[in-house]
């Protein structure tokens, strides 16, 4: 029952972060304005996205938490996830569209590093991560584009 609590704290903490600072820093007049290239996708999508994607990196992250013995990734999970929640404040509050780019490339990197240490220890924490790794892969060529467009 221990475990399932903690799951459960994981889950609301992750997403409940994710939310707060997504609502505090979103889509403004600023970003409206900016240029974007024709792959851009609807709003609705990263209300969809990012949701599925929180629930996939708790699920990793409290199980490398309550791993017995060494826990191979939890300093690299927790890398990601401070990233993560840069990236936001940085792009649409501080309107600092190049260095977004560098906040995903570290984020990118963290997680196939957490990926890469925790493949054949957990591979279902490592799986986790790989729904995660494509879009942070996409948000990259947006982010990319979207400093070159402008």
């Amino acid at each position: 029952m221990a475990k399932f609590i903690t799951l459960i704290i994981f889950v609301v903490f992750v997403g409940g972060v994710g939310a707060l600072i997504g609502t505090s820093f979103s889509v403004d007049a600023w970003y409206e304005a900016l240029n974007k290239p024709p792959f851009q996708p609807a709003p609705a999508a990263f209300g969809i996205v990012w949701p599925i994607l929180y629930v996939l990196i708790a699920i990793a992250g409290w199980r490398v938490f309550t791993s017995e013995g060494e826990t191979p990734g939890w300093g690299l999970w927790l890398g990601q996830l401070v990233l993560n929640y840069a990236w936001s404040p940085v792009f649409f509050g501080a309107h600092q569209i190049f260095w977004g780019i560098w906040i995903i490339v570290g984020t990118l990197s963290f997680s196939l590093a957490f990926i890469s240490v925790t493949w054949d220890k957990d591979r279902l924490s490592a799986l986790c991560f790989f729904p995660y790794v494509a879009w942070l892969t996409f948000a990259l060529i947006l982010n990319i584009s979207i400093w070159l467009l402008n």
